[in-house]
């Protein structure tokens, strides 16, 4: 038995069993009300159940519920909000009120019924469940991400921090995209990979992670290094495309094939205690060559092999791609479009910096040459035009 809430609720409020309520319930007659918030109820709730959540209660209770005399059932997550609202219909002048003692948590562990939304088994439901919990996400949002396919370029430092996330929040299919093998000075940032896999294609050692992280998720395997020849067929079956590459040339066809297929791109990159990350939507914002026309000498571009980078940094960026990724796949946020966020680790600040589209770029601005349809898969040589440039992951 519970006590009602407030100095005037000193009335004791009727506890009833899950089962016991689900007999009654199955009697009929039964006023049922589901004293929780509009997203829960779409997670799930009990057939019947009429919801009025808690902040609307005192003006919505007695057109759900016009009866005051009749048997009414309340049930929340796990009794506690169910039990203040069965209080305050009895102040309202309800006289036979009861709260699921457990709520729909204890209800679902005694293995009775719930209606649940279709597009989602019990176990994605179970593993899901703080996702669908959050207004912003919700059912609706994650069946988004289990529909979504993104394709990560690079298995490394960024790929795999992002591999990890995208795969644990339900990303439906993950394309990886990397012609290198699993070394050992790769661990120190490099996560989805570990020691017995060195040697290994950097693809299968993620995907083998990735499986057993996520049986939802489908990975396929790209092992190989994308070029002129082959990147519009292979980013033409994602949504979204994860740049985490560790050379310009291949930056920037990335970039110019992004905007020709109009697929955004979550770019980052690090290097020794700094990175830099920013969303690339073909003509809502700027490109990649808005951004940075041409690629910097290489005494200003030094590689992480060359220069070090402090191993979180991966993370810390490749995460923050994975955000960026899940803001796009859900339509919620202000992804970065349009802004470059820096962050420097040893003062552990950001900086945010806006970035506008140049009317005059040769690939997105306003007099951009139009290209034929018979010429799409045609790039220029990106290694002539970032001859001398280093990389940088």
């Amino acid at each position: 038995m519970a006590t009602g809430a407030g100095t005037e609720q000193t009335q004791v409020i009727e506890e009833i069993a899950p089962f016991e309520a689900a007999q009654e319930i199955e009697g009929g007659g039964i006023v049922l009300i589901d004293s929780r918030e509009p997203h829960e109820y779409q997670e799930a709730h009990l057939d019947g159940g009429k919801l009025v959540p808690p902040a609307l209660l005192a003006d919505q209770i007695e057109t759900v519920a016009p009866d005051k005399s009749a048997r009414t059932i309340v049930y929340c997550r796990s009794g506690n909000r169910s039990g203040i609202a069965a209080a305050q219909m009895q102040a309202m002048g309800y006289t036979d009120v009861a709260s699921v003692a457990g709520g729909i948590v204890l209800w679902q562990e005694q293995g009775l019924p719930v209606v649940s939304p279709s597009g989602m088994t019990p176990e994605q439901r179970e593993r899901y469940s703080r996702h669908t919990l959050l207004p912003e996400v919700g059912v609706d949002g994650q069946l988004k991400l289990l529909n979504a396919k993104v394709l990560l370029l690079g298995a490394g430092g960024l790929g795999a921090p992002t591999a990890l996330y995208l795969a644990a929040a339900g990303i439906g299919t993950i394309g990886l995209v990397d012609d290198d093998v699993v070394d050992a000075s790769n661990l120190q940032r490099q996560v989805i990979h570990n020691t017995e896999r060195i040697g290994m294609p950097k693809t299968t050692s993620a995907r083998i992670f990735i499986e057993g992280l996520n049986p939802d998720v489908k990975v396929i395997e790209h092992n190989g290094r994308l070029d002129a020849g082959n990147v519009l067929d292979v980013m033409s079956d994602y949504d979204i495309v994860v740049d985490g590459a560790d050379n310009f040339p291949t930056r920037y066809l990335l970039n110019d094939a992004s905007v020709r297929l109009r697929k955004p791109v979550v770019s980052a990159s690090i290097l020794g205690f700094d990175g830099q990350v920013s969303t690339f939507m073909p003509y809502e914002g700027p490109c990649y060559r808005c951004l940075f026309p041409t690629p910097p000498p290489a005494e200003l571009a030094p590689s992480c092999s060359a220069n070090g980078v402090l191993g979180v940094m991966a993370g810390t960026m490749g995460t923050l791609q994975a955000n960026e990724v899940i803001k796009l796949v859900l339509g919620k946020g202000e992804p970065l479009i349009g802004r470059l966020l820096l962050y420097e680790a040893l003062s552990t600040t950001f900086t945010e910096l806006k970035v506008r589209r140049d009317p005059d770029c040769p690939i997105c601005g306003e007099n951009a040459p139009e290209i034929p349809e018979s010429e799409m898969g045609q790039f220029p040589d990106y290694d002539l035009f970032c001859a001398g440039a280093g990389g940088d992951r």
